[in-house]
This record gives structure tokens, sequence and C-alpha cells, in this order.
């Protein structure tokens, strides 16, 4: 993001959101094969619209998910899509998690895929696709997180703790926010306008739904940095009763934006959820935002982007390219170099540095996978700032 003054806008979207709903199923149906074998493989898309839910791509996994003629036991895979659906909480007439219909089209990971990818020989792990994948951190936040973005899901992020917890029961499951904050000096200093536009039970009207939600605006924004009341937008339509995959179709992989960086960073264009670690859409992106959120955490950055490219079937990066905006106090090149030798970016170094082979993927399908705390079970780990005391170390003159 540049210096001077402007504003900046970030959305975030809830869990009820239907291309998170998507998101939710295919990150359950990941960790279910990882649960039972670590090294499983997973490509799952999901699909959802009215009392309808559509599984389809490609496995190679245990025998518990997958039979031993290969076919994929579809009745557990459609156990774990009513429970992701349940646990959000959509128990509606058009869109029930026990009333939907389900469907699947999972089937065996290509052979040609699988021959790329496997360890074989002298060979190690390659990519599981070619692309380039990018990190982010900046000093704006705790988190090291753009602002915008971070604020957007903490909003949400309230109004679903409050929905399931019962205290807003008039809250439903779907729900978008919108922050834009005005900027000085490259510094935000206050929003200029907030937007949320969440699902609510058609006993109330817009103003009650206003103010509902306005508490939980003003605990996640910073004192004194709310918006002016006639920016302040809730449900700008006037009505939002009928949403979920209801009101709008969902797809797995459409909210790769609010998935990372609101905006304020690039993105490869690869999506996250309902893949397995040996993707290098997913793992080589959270090993990106591990190296520059500890490049900035270690004091060398106010803010740096790192790019890593993959060529499938090939283990090493064909590039590591780092970029402090101005911001760096350590020569650029070097950085790169001492990266590269603290963590192994191949696929296999990056899965066994991070811990990733784990099912710790269907807490990321809402609210954002980076910005959050690193979990004791594993969960997040490429938040970690372990890297600060060798990369300062690499610079002391």
């Amino acid at each position: 993001m540049r210096k001077g003054d402007f504003v900046f806008t970030s959305e975030s979207v809830s869990e009820g959101h239907p291309d998170k709903v998507c998101d939710r199923i295919s990150d359950a149906v990941v960790d279910a094969f990882l649960a039972a074998d670590p090294y499983a493989r997973v490509a799952c898309e999901t699909l959802v619209t009215t009392n309808r839910i559509v599984l389809a791509g490609e496995v190679r996994g245990p025998r518990g998910l997958v039979g031993k003629d290969g076919k994929v036991k579809k009745e557990k895979l459609e156990q774990i899509a009513r429970r992701a659906v349940k646990d959000i909480g959509y128990e509606q007439k058009g869109f029930h998690w026990k009333k939907a219909k389900f469907s699947c089209y999972l089937h065996g990971q290509s052979a040609d895929i699988a021959m790329g990818v496997d360890a074989k020989g002298n060979r190690d792990e390659g990519a599981g696709d070619q692309g380039i994948m990018f990190g982010y951190a900046c000093n704006e936040t705790p988190e090291l997180m753009p602002a915008p973005i971070q604020f957007a899901h903490s909003i949400l992020r309230e109004l679903a703790e409050v929905r399931h917890s019962g205290k807003e029961p008039l809250l439903g499951p779907d729900a978008k926010s919108q922050v834009t904050l005005q900027y000085v000096k490259g510094k935000p200093v206050r929003a200029t306008a907030v937007v949320v536009s969440t699902q609510h039970s058609d006993k109330i009207d817009q103003d009650e739904v206003r103010e509902i939600v306005r508490p939980y605006v003003l605990k996640v924004l910073p004192n004194g940095w709310m918006c002016e009341p006639e920016h302040f937008y809730v449900n700008p339509t006037g009505r939002f009763v009928i949403g979920g995959p209801d009101g709008d179709a969902g797809l797995t992989g459409r909210k790769i934006i609010v998935d990372t960086y609101g905006g304020a960073a690039p993105h490869g264009g690869g999506a996250f959820s309902g893949k397995d670690p040996t993707k290098v859409d997913r793992s080589a992106a959270y090993a990106a935002r591990y190296l520059a959120k500890n490049v900035v955490a270690a004091g060398l950055a106010d803010r740096c982007t790192i790019q890593l490219s993959y060529a499938i079937g090939v283990a090493r990066p064909l590039s590591v390219y780092v970029d402090t905006e101005g911001t760096g106090r350590v020569d650029e090149e070097k950085l790169s170099k001492t990266l590269q030798d603290l963590v192994d970016l191949s696929p296999r170094g990056i899965r066994e540095h991070l811990s990733l082979n784990k099912p710790i993927y269907t807490r990321t399908s809402s609210y954002g996978h980076f910005g959050r705390a690193p979990e004791k079970d594993g969960g997040f780990s490429w938040e970690k700032t372990d890297l600060v005391k060798d990369l300062k170390s690499a610079f002391t003159t």
C-alpha cells in the first residue's frame, strides 16, 4: 500500500456467505482426509444453492473415505458436508443442513498429476501445480495485517459470536462488512465509512438491525475512529431476510481477496480452501506470509511483499522476490537469500517446517487465513514469528 494521504477500503464476508459455506465444506473434507492419512491428496470443490449441496474434484486417500475399488465413500462425505452446514447455523426453509439434497462427484486423483507430485528415486516431491503466490505483512496492526481487512473480519466475527451464543438471535448466518479507512502519511487514522449487511429475522426492520450492529462495530474500531452517522450503512437495500445459498449460489474459492489482504497486496490468483498442502496455491501462500510477517516482526521493514513461483512437478521455487516498498532497513537481495537459507521452500520443506499435514483447515475457511493467532495444535502455524531472532542475527553488524 502506498505512502501519503488516501482512503482505502477492504471487505469481509461471514461464514454464512454462500461462497464461505462452500469453503467450509471443502476444508472440512480436507481435514477429514488428513485426519485419517496425513499424506492424503484432496482437491475438493463445492457448489451450494437453494437446498442443494454438490461436491466435485479428485482425491487420493485412506480406506475410511475411499473404498478398495478406489471410489469415494459418498455417505461419509455427506455427513461431513451436512455437519459443516449445521455448525454454521443453516436451518432455513431455503437452505437446511438436514433437508438439502446432496450430490458427490469426487473421484480418484489423476495419475498424471500424481506422477509429477510424488517423490520418486532421487527426485524430491514436486509442486502440485504451476503458479505464483504472494505473502504480505505491514505494521498497521498488532497482527501485522492491513487495518481495513483486519477490522472488517473482526466486525463479522463479533456478530457471529453473539449469533451463536444466542445473545443476538435475530441475526442470520449470511453477512458482509466493508471498512474504509483514511490514511495520513501512510498510516490509518480513522474510518470514513463502514458498511454492514447482515441477514436477519423478518420480525425486525432496518433501523432495529442497525442498532443491533452498531455496538459491535464500535467495539472493534479504535476509540474515536467511528465514521460519521451518515456514512454508517447497515443493510442499505432495507431488507435482508432471504440470504445464504437460497439467495445466491456459492462456490469454493471465490473470496480470495477476503481470504488474504483485502486488496492491500498482490494476489497470485489461486484459492486455498479444498486443497491439501501439496498444492502450493495454499502452502506456498502460507509460507510467503510467514516470511513476510517475520521480516516485519524483526523490524527489518515496515511493509514486506514476497512472491514465490513454482512449476508443476518441480521441487524448488523458480523465483523468490522480496519487496519492502521503500521501508526496508536491509539489502533486499541479501534478505531474499537469508530467507531461503532459513526455510526450505520446496513443497515438502514448507509442509514440514510449518507442520501442514494436519487437520487444521476448517477453521481457516472464514474470517481470513492470515492475521490469526497460532494455535497449540498447529493451526495457523504460518503466523508464528519464530524466525525473528535468526533474521536479526543475520543483519547484525
